[in-house]
């Protein structure tokens, strides 16, 4: 009953200060449309990691990242992250190393101001329409044409099952097949903790959380979008249950 009460009380905090600190952020962020790619999207995505690391510490909490130099000099990457709350995004986009874009749900565009920022951080896809789904697919090409890494969460919507991992999606790996970049597997832990979404609506607890970037996976001659899926989902898979044994 306390840590409930307590919970609801920091995620009032928590959104007070993410409004005033993204009040700080979006002409800076929104000024960057207008740089030249992917220079732009670089200096997005160091304004992003200032503010997001500015209000992890605010909240109490902390984040730990690893492996980072699996990311090569001069090569850009499809990261595949799993999924597990709605603090994967804020993450992810900053803290990958490199300007990147992320394939994300188009109706949280529609927020005032915020709408602003994720955009400029998202390809953005109506998942409801074959149209928007053809289109975003066609974009992330683009962005891998341009030099920029693009991040997928191949279980498509946030795991709340009890298992690592939900099964995955064939688009991130049909887009490493047709362009032949390599895939980055990368496991977000503790986020479920911060926030835990629909079993706790409007509750925040600060936790350390955790970003791993695994080695990349290179597609092989004879690899199709099915063996690919499943080579990185056993990585995957593997990563997160000897994580959980630690």
């Amino acid at each position: 009953m306390i840590k409930n009460i307590l919970g609801r009380v920091i995620a009032f905090w928590g959104a007070i200060v993410f409004v005033t600190t993204l009040l700080l952020a979006v002409i800076p962020i929104w000024l960057t449309n207008f740089i030249e790619e992917p220079r732009g999207t670089e200096i997005f995505r160091r304004i992003s990691k200032a503010w997001m690391s500015f209000f992890i510490f605010l909240i109490g909490c902390r984040l730990v990242v690893r492996g980072k130099e699996n990311f090569k000099k001069g090569e850009n990457y499809i990261v595949a992250s799993n999924h597990n709350s709605y603090m994967d995004v804020p993450l992810t986009t900053p803290f990958i190393p490199g300007p990147n874009k992320t394939i994300a749900k188009a109706e949280l565009a529609k927020i005032p101001l915020f709408g602003l920022i994720y955009q400029r951080g998202s390809i953005l896809v109506d998942r409801k329409s074959e149209r928007s789904r053809r289109e975003s697919y066609t974009k992330m090409k683009e962005v891998l044409n341009q030099g920029l890494h693009i991040c997928i969460y191949p279980e498509g919507t946030r795991n709340t099952t009890a298992e690592p991992l939900k099964t995955f999606h064939d688009g991130a790996f049909k887009l490493a097949i047709e362009t032949r970049k390599a895939i980055i597997p990368t496991l977000l832990f503790n986020t479920k903790k911060v926030l835990p979404g629909k079993t706790k609506p409007f509750f925040l607890w600060p936790a350390k959380m955790e970003m791993y970037f695994l080695k990349p996976e290179y597609v092989q001659p004879d690899d199709t979008v099915a063996s690919l899926k499943e080579r990185v989902f056993s990585i995957m898979y593997a990563f997160a249950g000897e994580h959980g044994k630690r």
